[in-house]
């Protein structure tokens, strides 16, 4: 039953993500939608975390390169997640309202993202490929 709720979880997290997004977007007010872009690198920084964990064997205590390298470009990824609306802002593109709505739904889909690496990432009694 814990799975389930972390699920329901995770996928309000994301709902919740997704309509800063989108209010940052479509508010009359900014009416912009060049954020739509970061769709990009939500999608893709979950991405090298998932293919080093199929890559690498867990039962190496030692530090892997793989790993290494694969938490350095989702860190990449992730700081440019957050440095894409502050630049589209800055050169005037999108208000800074919207940037600030943007930068919370940034906040609130990584750390979905991380929730989803922390409860489904473990090989214990549950796991996401249940599902």
């Amino acid at each position: 039953m814990a799975g389930i709720r972390a699920l329901i979880s995770l996928s309000f997290g994301g709902a919740i993500g997704l309509m800063f997004l989108m209010l940052g977007c479509a508010l009359p007010v900014y009416d912009k939608y060049w954020p739509l872009f970061l769709l990009f690198f939500y999608i893709l920084a979950p991405i090298p975390y998932g293919i080093s964990r199929r890559i690498v064997d867990d039962t190496d205590s030692a530090s892997n390169a793989c790993k290494e390298l694969a938490l350095f470009l989702t860190t990449g990824i992730v700081v440019s997640a957050f440095g894409l609306p502050i630049i589209f802002a800055r050169a005037d593109v999108i208000a800074w309202g919207a940037c600030a709505l943007v930068l919370t739904g940034n906040v609130v889909i990584f750390a979905t993202i991380l929730g989803f690496f922390l409860v489904f990432g473990s090989n214990d009694d549950f796991s996401w490929q249940q599902w």
